[in-house]
């Protein structure tokens, strides 16, 4: 006997539900047909890339754009996303340390930012600082992170910018699509086949919901953003403060070692994102855009056969006993679609908010994986194509500068 409650929809469905599948392989090249141009002008944006051609960067973006629309066809034809989401997004994160790091080094030449950096506002503008500027700038009408608002690469202004689109869009589903810094946990957390800490307590996920708070009130107490100056993981592999005395060494120790235990070894110890699910204030910040978000994971309880296979997979713990009774993902869901492939009865579903729970679930899919797939290639795509740059370069001149 179900342990679970049935839940209640207050809107009335049919009683006959066909379980969703794979396109076929015509249907499938209609759909992604689409996908071809749009791709194609986020990637050439038009036609300056062949006039004047360097052979090495035009080959490297057919060879991107081509992959990533076989990709979006193989999404189509086989039904399933996670396996496909999940690999390009490892590759995205990987492109994305080959691509930045040597870039800081070509300009600055180091990865160390100096007081000048700051001061001159040389300092890109990283995502995971969002909440730290929006909601101390509602109060003290003050910008705190030291970069170039509007001008010059990764501005505050663009960034921003580009954040809401995506969260209006996608919801939370930014971090399994657009957020380039989680696939590298998540590409840890496929290094082991089975896990050696099988279990997590739930409460642990509270704690991002504790650290967003902590920064924000001191982001606004001290005006600085306090995150990326003491707890950010992922500055071990992109910029940060030069050391020059006890402070910045601290600083750096911290950086480094949360990097090591929360994106590679606990990752690789639970094959969870325990940087993404258990840590990040950007991540907890972003669950309350799952509100605002049209899309949704549900679970067709006319299928579900209780049997935990999504509760035990989820990779950011967004899915528990109780919301599987509910028919549903947790505020926390990511959208990765891993419940979907995995779930044996095809019972969890993409869904459309506002519409007859459960009807064409195809549909509401190829709704959600139209912009979830055009973000993550306009973001990752350009890493890409730089990262295959450097190493074609590196191939062919033994340096990738």
């Amino acid at each position: 006997m179900s342990t679970f409650a049935q839940p209640h929809f207050a809107a009335p469905c049919p009683a006959t539900i066909k379980v969703p599948k794979s396109f076929g392989w015509l249907a499938s090249l209609v759909i992604t047909l689409p996908m071809l141009l749009l791709t194609g002008v986020l990637l050439f944006g038009g036609l300056e890339a062949f006039r004047n051609p360097d052979l090495l960067r035009l080959g490297s973006l057919l060879t991107v754009w081509l992959g990533l629309n076989m990709v979006f066809f193989a999404m189509m034809q086989t039904g399933k996303t996670n396996v496909f989401r999940s690999t390009l997004f490892v590759i995205i994160a990987i492109s994305f340390v080959l691509t930045f790091i040597p870039n800081l080094i070509e300009t600055r030449g180091n990865i160390g930012l100096t007081q000048t950096d700051f001061i001159d506002g040389k300092t890109p503008f990283c995502h995971m600082v969002i909440p730290m500027v929006l909601i101390p700038a509602a109060f003290t009408k003050t910008i705190i992170f030291p970069g170039s608002l509007l001008t010059g690469y990764a501005s505050i202004g663009s960034m921003l910018v580009l954040w809401l689109a995506a969260s209006l869009t996608l919801g939370r589903g930014w971090c399994s699509w657009v957020c380039f810094f989680g696939g590298m946990d998540e590409g840890c957390s496929h290094l082991l086949k089975m896990p050696v800490m099988k279990t997590i307590d739930p409460r642990w996920t509270y704690l991002p919901l504790a650290i967003l708070l902590v920064i924000v009130l001191a982001s606004a107490a001290t005006l600085s953003p306090t995150y990326c100056e003491w707890l950010c993981p992922f500055k071990a592999v992109t910029e940060f403060e030069s050391v020059t005395n006890v402070r910045t060494l601290v600083q750096t120790v911290l950086f480094v070692s949360l990097f090591v235990g929360l994106v590679v070894v606990l990752p690789i110890l639970t094959r969870k994102r325990t940087q993404c699910a258990l840590f990040c204030p950007m991540g907890a910040f972003q669950s309350w855009t799952n509100k605002l978000n049209i899309h949704e994971i549900r679970v067709n309880r006319e299928y579900c056969s209780d049997c935990g296979r999504c509760v035990s997979k989820c990779p950011t713990l967004s899915i528990t006993k109780e919301s599987v009774a509910r028919g549903c993902a947790l505020s926390s869901c990511t959208k990765c679609g891993l419940c979907v492939d995995e779930c044996p009865r095809k019972a969890a579903s993409f869904h459309v908010k506002w519409t007859c729970a459960f009807i064409s679930p195809r549909l509401a899919r190829v709704l959600f994986l139209y912009p979830a797939f055009l973000f993550m290639s306009a973001i990752g795509g350009s890493m890409m194509v730089g990262a295959l740059v450097r190493i074609l370069r590196l191939i062919a001149t033994g340096s990738m500068f």
